[in-house]
């Protein structure tokens, strides 16, 4: 396979078939998993965990080799020069309309059955994301946060903007508000 090729396509292995990955990601893709990146990287400075960008390689077993967007490992055995082996503590995905239906279905799956804890699904065009926590072996939608556009908080009430979710937290991390004007800042 020439450079040119792989510098252009990614492949992960699901269930030990090979898959490829969407080519070079769009700005907004970029830009969300820069800022989830720097907000994880800022609060876990000096502390046990290690946040991990996009281009890294996690080894979950033989089968199953992935390049999730954005990761916190918390274990540093698992931390090879590599890649990643064994489950993450997080795992965030930012949804690509080529890889969507591999995210939302048997990676979600598989990560749930190697003992990721918590899992992001982020929508950059909806600007949503939604919050899987670990429930035995499977995943549990815990919540969805959607930054709500301007002419929306117009349009409602007092009370009703007053109930907008707009800061929530990660399960691993109790002292971490994350604003979801922060994760979608500079967007286009």
């Amino acid at each position: 396979m020439s450079e040119a090729y792989q510098e252009k396509f990614r492949e992960e292995l699901i269930d030990g078939k090979t898959v490829m990955m969407s080519p070079r990601p769009s700005f907004n893709h970029n830009q969300v998993s820069y800022n989830i990146a720097t907000l994880f990287a800022n609060y876990l400075k000096g502390k046990k965990c290690t946040p991990i960008a996009d281009g890294m390689a996690l080894y979950l077993n033989d089968e199953n080799h992935f390049v999730p967007d954005f990761m916190v490992v918390c274990n540093p055995d698992k931390i090879k020069n590599d890649g990643i082996y064994g489950a993450p503590d997080l795992v965030v995905e930012v949804l690509s309309p080529g890889t969507m239906k591999n995210d939302r279905g048997r990676k979600k799956n598989i990560y749930a059955q190697h003992g990721v804890l918590e899992y992001w699904l982020v929508s950059p065009g909806d600007k949503s994301i939604e919050v899987y926590r670990a429930d035995g072996n499977e995943f549990a939608l815990y919540d969805i946060y959607t930054l709500r556009p301007d002419w929306e908080l117009a349009k409602m009430t007092e009370k009703e903007r007053s109930e907008v979710v707009t800061h929530f937290k990660c399960s691993l991390f109790d002292d971490l508000d994350i604003s979801l004007e922060d994760i979608f800042y500079r967007m286009l």
